[in-house]
């Protein structure tokens, strides 16, 4: 049993053996890409191009706006034919850039890159904010950012995050299967920047082929070791491996580099690698089309902008018409009740079910059997979290934690009685999170106001 875990956690079926063992397919789009501005943390990025301009592949068509923010970049040649509002896979409508497809593919000449081993710090970060990579495990935090630490010394560990623990996805496993030696190479990159830092490769241990391989490949890499992670969902989630790799805890007040970590997707690593290598900029991403009620599963390379619904003709279509389509995994997925959807930085995939596992169920009282307390990751009490969030107790709510909850659904997935736990406990976390912004700027406005009115009367008394 591998030593590298963490308490609660849930064990679903994975279905990993649909996709697993077909290798990548790059997938080149054919209709119109959609190039959302918003596709990562912090402020839209601001177009650069505008209505009827020529771009090619790897030009820059949205500059970031803010130091929290993200480069976006041309994945085909073509023209910009509109810059409109357009849907997102989490359903929201997001101002993006349209560019029609011409097929030519023409793309921009990079800058020669200088050797890696002459690279100082600085260039590595800022190849990495240029090439406008974010976190491509789901968050899409701007990847500089989080490579900028305030003290870089302090970084004990850069742990790549290829747990891959969410049932169905497989885009990481062939990445290793496939590329083991552009995530060793990105691996390499961000330890340059942290000279007290060890890298730790996590792969749960149900991949023990790309254990032993890559185990191998960095056997001579002083600073590289491969954490045989204990199988079991949500592994992958950053606070559970930073736990279950160094016995260091996080909460939702903290970064990981406040326990001295640094956590990279695997595919946000292989990213790093092409951008402080090559000088390529971020435009594609693997994506996993998956599920029963696919003809083909099987993970693609897919440029960015591509939309959905041209990833299911590629994977066949569909053997039976789905009930669920979702965007991402089973546990944190997005359902979609539409296929015109680009794909983004983020998109790590599409999944399709014959039958949708929640629709019909029917919630009765909770039987207080503490099956979701013993789920739970972070020692929460879901089923008493939901009833307070049913009520609108924010009091009650916050005093147990309500807002430590990561929604991973493990609580929704075991409760007996079928009660939306996670759901409920999801939208009072937001209202909670924003009643607790608007108190904060009140008391700010008011304190302001006040010290406002006390130098207005001290200059009245002075005159």
């Amino acid at each position: 049993m591998s030593q590298y875990t963490f308490s609660g956690g849930i064990h679903p079926y994975d279905g990993k053996e649909l996709s697993k063992d077909k290798p990548l397919k790059e997938v080149l789009p054919k209709g119109e890409l959609v190039y959302p501005v918003s596709q990562h943390i912090g402020a839209p990025a601001k177009p650069v191009v505008a209505v009827g301009d020529e771009v090619k592949v790897g030009q820059l068509i949205a500059e970031a706006g803010g130091f929290v923010s993200a480069n976006i970049f041309a994945t085909v040649s073509g023209k910009v034919k509109a810059i409109e509002p357009r849907r997102v896979p989490v359903g929201d409508m997001v101002n993006s850039i349209i560019v029609e497809n011409d097929g030519k593919y023409e793309e921009v000449e990079y800058p020669t890159p200088k050797p890696f081993e002459e690279l100082t710090k600085e260039e590595i970060i800022a190849a990495v904010k240029n090439a406008g990579i974010v976190g491509m495990g789901g968050a899409g935090f701007p990847t500089h950012v989080q490579l900028s630490p305030k003290d870089p010394g302090k970084i004990e560990f850069v742990i790549a995050n290829c747990a891959e623990c969410e049932p169905y996805l497989t885009s990481d496993y062939r990445r290793m299967v496939e590329n083991p030696d552009l995530l060793i190479g990105g691996m390499q990159c961000v330890l340059k920047l942290f000279d007290n830092a060890k890298g730790i490769i996590a792969i749960e241990d149900n991949k023990p082929d790309v254990i032993e391989s890559i185990g191998k490949m960095v056997a001579n890499e002083p600073r590289i070791e491969v954490y045989a992670m204990k199988t079991k969902y949500p592994q992958g989630s950053e606070r559970h491996l930073i736990y279950a790799c160094t016995k260091r805890a996080i909460n939702s007040k903290m970064l990981p580099a406040d326990a001295g970590c640094i956590v990279d997707n695997c595919d946000t690593l292989i990213a790093i690698n092409a951008a402080v290598r090559e000088n390529r900029p971020l435009m594609t991403r693997v994506v996993t089309v998956t599920g029963e009620a696919i003809n083909d599963p099987r993970n693609f390379i897919v440029r960015c902008g591509t939309n959905y619904a041209e990833l299911i003709e590629e994977a066949g279509g569909f053997k039976v018409e789905p009930e669920a389509i979702i965007s991402g995994g089973p546990m944190m997925g997005f359902s979609l009740f539409d296929l015109n959807i680009p794909v983004t930085k983020t998109s790590s995939a599409l999944l399709c079910l014959p039958k949708d596992p929640v629709k019909g169920l029917q919630a009765t009282a909770c039987i207080n059997c503490g099956r979701c307390v013993e789920a739970c990751p972070e020692k929460l009490i879901p089923s008493m979290l939901a009833t307070y969030a049913e009520h609108e107790d924010y009091e009650e709510f916050n005093r147990l934690f309500g807002v430590e909850c990561i929604e991973c659904g493990s609580c929704s997935y075991v409760c007996p009685a079928k009660r939306q736990l996670c759901q409920a406990i999801k939208s009072m976390k937001r209202l909670s999170m924003n009643k607790a912004r608007a108190e904060a700027a009140a008391a700010k406005a008011k304190a302001e106001a006040e010290a406002a009115k006390q130098a207005e009367s001290k200059e009245g008394g002075e005159k």
